[in-house]
């Protein structure tokens, strides 16, 4: 009898310290093996998260056409032929540019100016051969800058001032410089009145420009409800802006440079396109 409670006292211990041994190594394997995991799976959603953020935040970035400063993969030549302004984009590599996006109901704006800045066109060239527009030179003779309008598929492209001489002009010394700003933001073009009031005038804020027509009927032209390009006084920046919304004639943009700047605004009234200029000075 005492040798059957002994051995059963035995056996007891063997199971405990069994039991001791298998709960101190194996289970304590397990719930480090589970922990990493669930370390690794939350490091990984933490990834995925910050990856998808970055991601939307690039193509925000580049839904509103942020300014990357990169050099311009189109090269434009503007020439004057007989009576015609012919104009060729080419690629770095000299191959005509022919893919282009519709923008505004056109492949390409010409805006063009005189060297005084009283001048003002906004032409649309059409496509006569690859890569090649064509547009009826109508401008006096003189001395111009172009600014051609695209937005090409699957290359950079910045806008920037070309030189075009019309005719044989006479050199002009005192070009440039020569804008007043006006004391007064009010117009009045062929009996319509446009009146414009802004938010501080001042760089690398947003700047807003709101235009009162007076009670005017403004009719959509070019796929907006008008259209506002603004040069500063020489010429070499460069802004072409849309409505902020579909049925008011509310702008904004932005200013890098201080400086006087001319404002072309664009509204079509009774079937007629008018252009209003305002001079004002950027701080």
């Amino acid at each position: 009898m005492k040798k059957w409670i002994l051995s059963a006292v035995i056996y007891l211990g063997i199971v405990i310290i069994g039991y001791y041994i298998y709960d101190s190594v194996f289970l304590e394997e397990t719930k480090v093996d589970t922990h990493a995991e669930e370390h690794k799976t939350e490091e990984t959603t933490e990834h995925n998260t910050h990856a998808t953020t970055e991601n939307e935040h690039s193509e925000s970035e580049h839904e509103h056409g942020a300014n990357t400063e990169t050099e311009s993969e189109v090269k434009v030549t503007i020439k004057e032929v007989e009576d015609k302004m012919v104009l060729n984009l080419k690629d770095l590599t000299g191959k005509p540019v022919t893919n282009l996006e519709v923008n505004h109901e056109k492949l390409l704006h010409l805006i063009v100016v005189d060297e005084h800045l009283d001048q003002y066109y906004h032409l649309h060239p059409e496509e006569t051969a690859p890569g090649q527009f064509e547009v009826k030179n109508e401008l006096e003779e003189g001395t111009y800058k172009a600014f051609v309008d695209i937005k090409p598929k699957n290359l950079d492209y910045q806008v920037q001032p070309i030189s075009i001489k019309v005719g044989n002009p006479v050199e002009d010394e005192h070009h440039h410089g020569s804008l007043t700003v006006d004391p007064l933001l009010e117009k009045t073009v062929e009996d319509n009145k446009v009146s414009l009031s802004t938010t501080p005038l001042v760089i690398n804020e947003p700047v807003t420009l709101t235009f009162d027509v007076h009670g005017a009927n403004l009719e959509t032209y070019l796929g907006a409800l008008g259209h506002v390009v603004i040069l500063d006084e020489e010429a070499q920046q460069y802004l072409h802006v849309h409505p902020l919304e579909g049925d008011t004639p509310v702008f904004e943009t932005q200013f890098t440079n201080p400086g006087i700047y001319k404002i072309w605004a664009e509204f079509q009234m009774n079937g007629e396109v008018k252009i209003f200029p305002f001079v004002v000075e950027i701080k």
